[in-house]
């Protein structure tokens, strides 16, 4: 399995000629060509993680492809045939298994409100919790996507996140509210918190991919 990073919290995973795309959202550039796209995750509803636009791109060429996300994205992308899962839901796309935890965002301020969110395991191996520190208790996990910038994220608790799951390998998404110097400071820390229990970093780019 192939997963790609774009910009900011965008994903796709790629196996057997067919394609997930997982959190296209408002910091990432329109994804280009898409080979065999069979799934879409959002993890929540904020529009950093997901847009119309992106969605009507992706549908324009793959209609009917289901879009698998939270109870919050489904009233938020109203327009749009959501089937909506929760934490412990397994979905089959055939070649991928998709199962999901967490189930609600990270807290950014006791002023704004906080909504659902899910993380997903994909085929047992890659894991993005989407904005949360969610862990899937008991899982092995060869490639983690880990958040290293956003309004609700202190480098230190993303580093225990990263410590909790105990990642083969692991790269920092959800990046583009930070400066370069930034981004790099946090994917070191995320590095050295993998080494930890004997994992690596992985520095991806966006555009750049990496195999499970």
């Amino acid at each position: 399995m192939r997963v790609t990073k774009f910009e900011h919290a965008a994903l796709t995973l790629f196996n057997a000629g067919k394609t997930v795309v997982v959190d296209p959202g408002s910091f990432t550039a329109p994804l280009g060509e898409l080979e065999g796209v069979v799934a879409i995750v959002i993890t929540h509803e904020h529009g950093d993680h997901w847009t119309p636009d992106h969605l009507d791109r992706i549908l324009s060429t793959f209609p009917g492809t289901p879009i698998f996300a939270p109870e919050g994205v489904a009233r938020a992308a109203s327009d749009y045939d959501v089937t909506i899962v929760h934490p412990g839901d397994v979905v089959e796309v055939d070649p991928f298994r998709l199962e999901f935890f967490g189930g609600r965002h990270a807290v950014i301020h006791e002023s704004i409100p906080v909504v659902d969110n899910v993380g997903v395991l994909v085929n047992d191996e890659f894991y993005y919790p989407g904005d949360s520190y969610a862990v899937p208790e008991g899982r092995d996990v060869k490639l983690l996507a880990a958040p290293v910038g956003a309004p609700w994220l202190k480098i230190g608790e993303a580093m225990d996140f990263v410590l909790a799951v105990a990642p083969r390998r692991v790269f920092g998404t959800h990046d583009m509210t930070l400066s370069v110097a930034g981004r790099d400071m946090g994917r070191v820390r995320l590095g050295w918190a993998a080494e930890q229990d004997g994992g690596e970093l992985v520095t991806l780019d966006p555009g750049d991919g990496t195999d499970v």
